[in-house]
């Protein structure tokens, strides 16, 4: 079975990229639902965030304030390393497991793992091949803004956290650019997802 990374900054479109790949018929990964599972109440991860990070980014539920979270990460680079190195090894272990329950039930097939910080956790070296989704970053500006209700300025904030897009293109072995509209978008991911239907058989 082929191992394919899908990977880029916030808000470039990734998501509408994987659920092409998904309608084209391959298997397809999310990290951030993964991430989510991982730290659902009761959960081990849930319980390891708490103790790091103190029952502020807790609800009254019980349940994990993302919003609080991301507040705090977002704000402070070793906090966020902090809590990258308490889910990264949580997301990888559930990640395998899914990848093993593919591979058992078609082994000719193309898996699509979606992870924004696929290269930064060194999660790339695992795939068979990396792609990489960008648009031009005003672009991505303004859909991150709209997206998630932000200011420009927490917008920039939240991009140049992350590595720059023009550094993870130099990973790629596919890239697929969405700045224009779905349509160019769809052909790109046509042209990827026929190579790779060449690679894996």
């Amino acid at each position: 079975m082929l191992k394919v990374g899908l990977t880029g900054s916030i808000a470039v479109g990734k998501s509408h990229v994987l659920s092409i790949f998904r309608e084209l018929g391959c298997h397809t990964i999310d990290a951030d639902q993964i991430a989510r599972e991982v730290v659902t109440p009761n959960s081990e991860g849930l319980k390891l965030v708490g103790e790091a990070f103190g029952s502020e980014v807790l609800q009254p539920d019980g349940s994990l304030d993302r919003q609080k979270l991301g507040a705090i990460v977002f704000a402070d680079e070793v906090k966020r390393r902090q809590l990258n190195s308490i889910l990264h090894p949580l997301i990888i272990a559930a990640q395998d497991e899914r990848i093993r329950q593919i591979e058992q039930s078609d082994p000719k097939g193309i898996a699509i793992i979606d992870a924004a910080l696929m290269i930064e956790s060194g999660g790339y070296q695992r795939m068979n091949k990396l792609i990489v989704v960008y648009c031009e970053p005003e672009i991505q500006l303004q859909r991150l803004m709209s997206r998630d209700g932000l200011s420009r300025e927490t917008a920039e904030t939240r991009i140049a956290a992350q590595m720059p897009q023009d550094e993870k293109k130099t990973f790629a072995d596919f890239l697929i650019n969405t700045s224009a509209d779905h349509r160019q978008t769809r052909a790109q991911v046509e042209d990827v997802y026929r190579e790779l239907r060449a690679l894996a058989a």
